[in-house]
């Protein structure tokens, strides 16, 4: 998908994706390429928020709205925080063209849980 990180923070990540190589039939960005970028972005910024607790993040509900597409250029998407909880964290992702214009809302909500314990390799079968 082409998704470089540009800044990753518990209060905002940054990334940026080129359209090219990500539009569908007609030639425009995409809607599930905005959703599973969307989605990783913010779920990338609830795991940074999870691992301040010793914890680690899982989605449980993603939304967005499309409301206009891209032909050609980079879209930035930023993931900022609605709340972080002690068993929940949910972020807004707003992903934009070269203009600043808005092409995309995303609303991700990230159950926070403790850590699996690795399995022990001896145990293994």
């Amino acid at each position: 998908m082409g998704v470089q990180i540009l800044e990753e923070s518990v209060d905002r990540v940054v990334a940026t994706m080129p359209v090219q190589g990500n539009r569908q039939s007609f030639g425009l960005l995409h809607g599930g390429a905005s959703l599973a970028v969307g989605e990783a972005v913010g779920s990338w910024a609830s795991v940074i928020y999870a691992s301040t607790m010793g914890r680690t993040a899982v989605g449980v509900d993603v939304s967005a709205t499309h409301h206009r597409s891209a032909r050609e250029g980079i879209v930035t998407i930023t993931a900022t925080p609605i709340h972080l909880g002690r068993t929940l964290a949910t972020y807004e992702v707003l992903i934009a063209d070269d203009d600043g214009r808005r092409l995309c809302t995303l609303r991700i909500t990230n159950l926070l849980l403790e850590r699996p314990t690795p399995p022990d390799p001896t145990q293994i079968r």
